[in-house]
């Protein structure tokens, strides 16, 4: 059982099946629009982008290192300042990072994915494995809407 659960959550943070892969969302973004917030929009592709990467670092941080300290919430997990088109190629390169990084925690097949987390407040593998996926799942959906949005204007 423990090979299929690892499987599927594999499959949830590689964007597999309902999901949409990062990579082909964020692939030929129209990076000149980064910034531009379309009418009624909350936040630019930017803020997003930089939100996924921010909520993510952290997970994965919490999940692997005791000494973390999480940003304030909710401020620092948002990037209001604009991106420049190398930002934002950074910015991708970093949350592409981080999902290896939460994959590679999740194969590792020496990690219990129900074991709480020892300086958590019973937080497991599992579920920020989970939280992840769910988390750039939203906010990828977002993204292409935004994009969507951008391509028509």
């Amino acid at each position: 059982m423990d090979g299929n659960l690892r499987e599927h959550i594999l499959e949830l943070l590689e964007g597999k099946f309902a999901h949409v892969e990062i990579e082909s969302a964020l692939s030929g973004f129209p990076v000149a629009e980064i910034n531009t917030r379309p009418a009624h929009s909350p936040h630019t592709a930017w803020e997003l982008l930089e939100h996924i990467r921010l909520a993510q670092w952290d997970i994965l941080e919490f999940s692997r290192d005791a000494k973390h300290v999480s940003p304030d919430f909710p401020g620092g997990y948002w990037n209001k300042a604009e991106g420049l088109p190398e930002d934002w190629k950074e910015s991708i390169e970093q949350v592409l990072g981080g999902l290896e990084a939460m994959r590679d925690l999740v194969r590792d097949k020496n990690i219990d994915l129900f074991a709480k987390i020892p300086h958590g407040d019973g937080q497991t593998i599992l579920r920020e494995a989970l939280l992840v996926s769910d988390h750039n799942a939203y906010h990828l959906g977002q993204l292409m809407l935004l994009r969507r949005m951008l391509e028509e204007h």
